[in-house]
């Protein structure tokens, strides 16, 4: 079962989850910009029938690849730890389970906004975001029976 959140206890480790996003979301451009120098010394090698290699280089390339893969991965598993879920790292976008009207949700939060203020279904993503209005504070539970 997973972690269910009150809206305080997802509010009140926002200050710690933002910089570990902010981590992630570098490593993952430091991890693209590793893949992408693979890539070309790839298409270089194929260009030139692959006589032509510097192995040292090469292996230099899938390293640091390898390298910044590891170190992603890490910063989303302690992103992970937390008990919210990453929904997308490219806009830095975290949800945090939490139970509304007897029925599981997301406590929706993105890099940059001040505070939690939406919430949405765990089949709406995004685009069903809701302001989280006095009904909701009303009947949020977090992770208590109703």
């Amino acid at each position: 079962m997973p972690k269910r959140f009150t809206l305080a206890e997802a509010q009140s480790l926002i200050s710690s989850v933002d910089p570990v996003l902010r981590k992630a979301i570098e490593r993952k451009a430091h991890y693209a910009e590793a893949e992408e120098a693979m890539e070309a010394y790839s298409r270089r090698i194929q260009m030139m029938g692959g006589l032509v290699v510097n192995r040292e280089q090469a292996i230099e390339a899938r390293n640091r690849r390898d390298t910044a893969s590891a170190s992603l991965r890490e910063a989303i598993q302690e992103i992970e730890e937390f008990g919210c879920v990453l929904k997308d790292l490219d806009v830095g976008l975290i949800d945090f389970p939490t139970l509304f009207r007897g029925r599981e949700v997301y406590l929706c939060w993105k890099l940059g906004e001040p505070s939690i203020a939406f919430w949405h279904g765990t089949d709406e993503g995004f685009a069903g975001r809701k302001a989280i209005d006095q009904d909701f504070r009303e009947h949020h539970r977090g992770d208590r029976a109703q």
